[in-house]
């Protein structure tokens, strides 16, 4: 079974970039659906991005041209550069996992993802 850790988060200036980390143990990230979701408090789970194996990505419509997300599967490790960030942005991230040969359609629903982990926080301001 699949362990996610997440990492990279931090406090960034209106306009400036992040580039987050998802490691990943106890399994291949090759045979996985991946995601990042972001979420604040009192609020339900955003999905930001939906991550194929081959690493082509689908992307909230809030985020498409300045969040990109990538894998290297060789490292087990999934990716979220963030460009322009915006004060809308602060969340906690957390990267998603789902055995899957292919994501589903609606892979950015909050209850898609079987795997998560614990999160590291963004602060825009």
């Amino acid at each position: 079974h699949v362990q996610l850790v997440e990492s990279g988060g931090g406090s960034v200036q209106v306009g400036g970039s992040l580039r987050l980390s998802c490691v990943a143990s106890g399994d291949i990230i090759g045979r996985y659906c991946m995601g990042w979701f972001r979420q604040i408090p009192d609020k339900e789970r955003e999905g930001v991005a939906g991550i194929e194996s081959d690493g082509s990505s689908s992307y909230a419509d809030s985020v498409k041209d300045r969040l990109t997300s990538s894998r290297d599967n060789g490292k087990n490790t999934l990716y979220l550069q963030m460009n322009n960030l915006k004060p809308e942005d602060t969340a906690m991230y957390y990267c998603g996992a789902r055995i899957a040969a292919s994501c589903a359609a609606d892979a950015l629903r909050g209850d898609y993802f079987t795997v998560w982990g614990q999160g590291t926080q963004v602060t825009v301001s």
